[in-house]
C-alpha cells in the first residue's frame, strides 16, 4: 500500500521560508501527479501546487511566485519550498499522489502543520 509521509512543518515568521518534504513508499515516477494541499482552521481544504510525472508544475494563484514544488525521483520525495510566507499560509499541509488512468487512485499523507506568525 502506498504511504506518504510529510515533514518540515513548523513555525515561521512572516516573510520567512520553510521547506516541506513528502516521502513516498514507492517510485514517484509511477504517479500521474504529485500535489500539495492545505487546510486552514475552519476552512475547506484547498489545492496549492502540482507537479506531473512529466515535470510540469502548476500553482494556485494564492501561492504562485512564492511556493515552488519539485521532486527528486532518486529519493522518491516531493518538496514544497515556501518563501515569502504570510500569516494566511497558516494551515495543515497535505501531500497527495494520484495514480494514472484508467484507474486513478488518490493517496494522502497525514499532514504537517505550518504556522506563520510573528
Amino acid at each position: 500500500q502506498v504511504q506518504l509521509v510529510e515533514s518540515g512543518g513548523g513555525l515561521a515568521q512572516p516573510g520567512g521560508s520553510l521547506r516541506l518534504s513528502c516521502a513516498t513508499s514507492g517510485r514517484i515516477s509511477s504517479f500521474y501527479s504529485l500535489r500539495w494541499y492545505r487546510q486552514a482552521p475552519g476552512k475547506q481544504r484547498e489545492w496549492a501546487a502540482t507537479v506531473t510525472s512529466g515535470g510540469i508544475t502548476n500553482y494556485a494563484d494564492s501561492v504562485k511566485g512564492r511556493f515552488t514544488i519539485s521532486r527528486d525521483n532518486a529519493k522518491n520525495t516531493v518538496y514544497l519550498q515556501m518563501d515569502s510566507l504570510k500569516p494566511e499560509d497558516t494551515a495543515v499541509y497535505y501531500c497527495n499522489a494520484l495514480s494514472p488512468p484508467p484507474l486513478p487512485q488518490q493517496y494522502w499523507g497525514q499532514g504537517t502543520q505550518v504556522t506563520v506568525s510573528s
